[in-house]
């Protein structure tokens, strides 16, 4: 199996998305924001994958859909690091000014005006200088160049700020020169790329995605997200994900309960929203 047979599929490095681990890079791949605009899209195309603000700027448009191209591979979803140099706070969104030593770009997170004080404290709390993470999908308006971000959540450790500009380099070198020789040597059995790059795959920073099928990734989670999680993770639906009132019902939980729960692991980078802001799936790790 070669390295492209990851595209269009989740997958981590030492840095998983995990929020309370401390990483979020995803490799390789493209990437994307849902929003409501993009619900009926087919979600198996939907990647995340990380990179430079550089990048970002320097991404070609797409006539369709509004999306973009970096090293000529569709990007949906995207990741990256950098210092916030200015916050701003609207009535309906925050605005972060990214910079990560390439560039500058905004980061735009719309903020849910329904949201209760319980909620709004447990969102992490970003201050300007230091540094964050964002995911999110590349957007234009009024010929300007913005992230639509889901989730923005401050570094915690150092480390990741150098591993992810690795990680996006390395990525940036598959698109642009192929994968490794070691890489190729295997992609006729797809022994060699499962056995020696799928290994480094798994081998989670401090216990990443990959380790969560028994929810053994959550370690600082609450009881109840690791059930919801566990729910999310194991039972039958569609490529919407699940509701949260469905959830609620599975588990005989408050709908409460559930909300806070479902923020947590949307604070966390192991779920996103699908179709609304209360149906979620599960960020897989192949």
């Amino acid at each position: 199996m070669s390295y492209n047979n990851y595209d269009n599929q989740y997958s981590t490095t030492s840095y998983g998305a995990q929020g309370g681990a401390g990483g979020g890079g995803f490799i390789p791949g493209d990437g994307s924001q849902n929003s409501p605009g993009s619900a009926n899209r087919g979600y198996s195309k939907d990647t995340l994958r990380p990179v430079t603000i550089k990048q970002l700027l320097e991404a070609q448009p797409m006539h369709q859909d509004g999306d973009f191209k970096i090293d000529g591979t569709e990007i949906t979803q995207v990741t990256f690091v950098g210092q916030i140099r200015n916050i701003s706070n609207q009535t309906t969104n925050i605005t972060y000014k990214l910079d990560d030593g390439t560039g500058t770009i905004e980061v735009k997170q719309w903020v849910d005006s329904d949201a209760s004080e319980a909620q709004v404290a447990a969102r992490p709390k970003l201050v300007e200088n230091d540094y964050a993470r964002a995911w999110g999908k590349l957007r234009i308006y009024n010929s300007k160049r913005h992230v639509g971000a889901q989730i923005v959540r401050p570094i915690t450790d150092i480390n990741e700020i150098s591993y992810h500009m690795l990680e996006a380099t390395v990525v940036h070198l598959h698109f642009t020169r192929g994968p490794p020789e070691s890489l190729n040597a295997g992609a006729g059995t797809g022994a060699a790329t499962n056995g020696s790059y799928g290994q480094q795959q798994q081998m989670g920073y401090g216990g990443g995605i990959q380790d969560m099928g028994g929810n053994a990734g959550l370690p600082a989670m609450s009881a109840s997200a690791k059930k919801v999680y566990n729910v999310l993770k194991t039972m039958p639906q569609s490529n919407e994900g699940l509701h949260q009132q469905a959830i609620a019902a599975q588990l005989n939980m408050d709908m409460g309960e559930v909300a806070r729960a479902g923020d947590e692991l949307l604070s966390a980078g192991v779920i996103y929203t699908t179709v609304d802001d209360v149906t979620w799936a599960v960020l897989e790790v192949d």
